[in-house]
């Protein structure tokens, strides 16, 4: 017990130290728990070979991550996303499965372990990256969602390299062991069998043959849909009760409890039939996207996902072996950094034909040309199923952890890069890929406050904005937001303008605003307009370019302040509040009225028929308030 405790405070004192310091930094919550983690092990030795059994363990936090990405997207965002799925991800495992293989037979090696090695290193890391995008509020974006889009594609991958890894096998000479000898050596068997138990989640894959191993290969397919089938059907059918029974016993930690239970007994399930447990609580959370206990589910995981992810990552920089990497450092490192430029090209490509540009595209090439946590997973499987020597896999495990660790780095880059594309004029807008009845156009605060109350009430808004800062911003506040000009008829296009029902200005910018009003009016005739106005004369510019509402940006919280005033000086706040009801509709009433009178091309102040008007209308309000208490007056009299 006290080992364990000793433990535990090395770990948890690791991490309270060194992410505070990354994070002050800049350098993101990521590399400090890796530093953390290489302080631990390698530098200080505090820790040893527990480390590997924790990993398998934090391993989990990878697994509710993936749960709860899956309750912010319901089945029909999931299907929209198909194409992404099968071609940016398909085709990126494909093309990085084949160079890494190209270059590992140019080195020598067999074409069978030359291809378990591109099969490896092709897949990044999920943990990582999903955890560094949901800090920078990139996951919205449109090189976001198709970085996430390729690492479900990779966790999809696994099963079938998993499958396809044994027929490898065949590649060694017969009798030579997968540490190159011919002769079966007792102790070369121990070591490979050590060397698999190293890997990251190998138990995964030997217990997921429990319920399909010996089956045909038709029974396997229908134990596999009858699992999938089995959790939709409890998802759709059975989780409202349960969360009803579990309300009514009062209990905070018992709901703890079962979304812990949910995601447990899903990944268990999906091992015991070979599938990712990750991708199975992927499905579960798609499920159960559309239930109203959504927000129970994710307050409840959101601190074990934090904490495990955290001592995953603690793990993997505990883990490096600097002894092999200090034995010949310039050529492992130049490995490690050679896949990560080769796959960053290859994703670089991609993201081209597919019509990334500008921040997306650096997003998606930078963000997914590490190796990825899967890839212990495969290399351990390969030692044990005779595909790869161990000195390769050493190796291999090496520079899988070195690139981890040099991904963080590669999201400073991007900041570097975005920032000076941003102060360069050349920021690309992002992919808008949906449609609303309400386009909000500016996301400042008077936007903000707009937005928060329209979606509160359960209407679609789709919000556009062409400042990066506040679009991150939103993002991390959970909001969906779409970077881009809402001038450029092209962007209000693809956000819905032709079937929107309001369309709402609040830019900073009065000419743009004008230019959008002006624009939208001409193209919908019948959309209804609110806007923002700076002033008076503001309002009557944007009268004239076709706004219905028009809203001053101070006159409310004026009003509101008047009232106040009133309030403390003796008026009743029934009273207060009639006195600001009758001043709020003169001057709405004011204002149209003296829109027609306003010329453009004068000052108000030069504007005689205006000034004039303006003066009536002043003499009218002091008479209707005169009027309004001569009559208290007389009520109480």
């Amino acid at each position: 017990m006290e080992g364990f405790l000793f433990q535990a405070s090395i770990y948890l004192a690791a991490a309270v130290i060194a992410v505070p310091i990354a994070a002050r930094l800049g350098l993101g919550s990521v590399l400090g728990y890796l530093a953390a983690g290489i302080l631990i092990g390698p530098v200080f030795h505090l820790v040893g070979s527990e480390t590997k059994d924790l990993q398998h363990f934090a391993e989990f936090g990878v697994v509710m991550m993936l749960f709860l990405i899956g309750l912010e997207l319901e089945p029909r965002a999931l299907w929209d996303m198909r194409h992404r799925l099968l071609g940016l991800g398909g085709l990126q495992v494909v093309l990085s499965t084949a160079a890494l293989m190209a270059i590992a037979m140019a080195y020598g090696q067999p074409w069978g372990v030359s291809l378990a090695i591109g099969l490896t290193l092709s897949l990044s890391s999920t943990a990582i990256v999903l955890q560094t995008l949901s800090e920078k509020g990139l996951m919205q974006t449109s090189g976001g969602r198709s970085v996430f889009s390729v690492l479900l594609t990779q966790d999809i991958a696994v099963i079938p390299i998993l499958a396809f890894l044994p027929l490898l096998a065949v590649t060694l000479p017969t009798g030579m062991l997968p540490d190159g000898s011919i002769s079966l050596d007792p102790d070369q068997v121990e070591a490979a069998h050590k060397a698999e138990e190293a890997g990251h989640g190998s138990e995964a894959a030997h217990a997921a043959l429990n319920l399909v191993e010996g089956l045909p290969a038709w029974g396997v397919t229908l134990v596999t849909i009858g699992a999938i089938a089995s959790i939709i059907i409890v998802g759709v059918f059975f989780t409202r009760p349960v969360f009803r029974f579990i309300h009514s016993a009062h209990l905070r930690e018992m709901y703890t409890a079962l979304a812990l239970l949910i995601v447990v007994s899903i990944s268990f399930l999906m091992m015991m039939v070979g599938l990712s447990p990750a991708l199975g609580a992927f499905l579960a959370g798609v499920v159960l996207a559309s239930s109203e206990f959504r927000h129970e589910l994710e307050t409840d995981l959101e601190p074990f996902k934090g904490l495990l992810l955290g001592l995953f990552f603690i793990t993997v920089g505990a883990g490096i072996n600097f002894e092999l990497l200090f034995g010949d450092p310039l050529v492992i490192l130049g490995m490690a950094l050679l896949v990560i430029i080769v796959k960053g090209v290859i994703l670089f490509g991609i993201g081209r034909v597919f019509k990334l540009r500008g921040r997306d595209q650096w997003l998606f090439a930078l963000g997914l040309a590490q190796a990825g946590e899967f890839g212990f997973v495969l290399v351990s499987f390969s030692v044990a199923t005779g595909v790869m020597p161990n000195g390769v896999a050493e190796t291999l495990l090496l520079v899988i952890a070195l690139s981890m660790l040099i991904t963080p780095l590669l999201f400073i880059l991007y900041d570097v890069i975005s920032k000076r594309m941003e102060e360069g004029g050349t920021i690309t807008p992002d992919e808008i890929d949906e449609e609303g009845p309400v386009i909000i156009a500016g996301i400042g605060r008077f936007g903000q406050i707009v937005n928060r109350l329209v979606q509160a009430s359960g209407f679609q808004t789709v919000v556009l904005d062409h400042n990066p800062h506040t679009i991150a911003v939103m993002r991390r506040f959970g909001f969906k937001a779409f970077l881009g000009d809402p001038t450029r008829p092209d962007i209000l296009r693809k956000a819905g303008i032709k079937d929107a029902k309001v369309l709402v200005v609040t830019l900073d910018d009065q000419k743009a605003a004008l230019q959008l009003i002006a624009y939208a009016r001409k193209l919908r005739p019948d959309i209804h307009i609110v806007t923002r106005a700076h002033d008076r004369t503001d309002v009557y510019r944007q009268y004239q370019a076709g706004a219905n509402d028009i809203v001053r940006e101070m006159f409310d919280s004026s009003l509101r302040a008047g009232r106040y005033v009133l309030e403390k000086m003796g008026l009743s706040e029934y009273e207060a509040a009639e006195a600001q009801r009758m001043f709020y509709s003169h001057d709405r009433a004011s204002v149209r009225e003296l829109a027609d009178l306003w010329r453009p091309d004068v000052a108000p102040g030069d504007n005689k028929a205006y000034v004039e008007r303006a003066k009536e209308l002043q003499k009218d309000l002091e008479t209707a308030f005169l009027n309004r208490i001569e009559e208290e007056e007389r009520k109480q009299a």
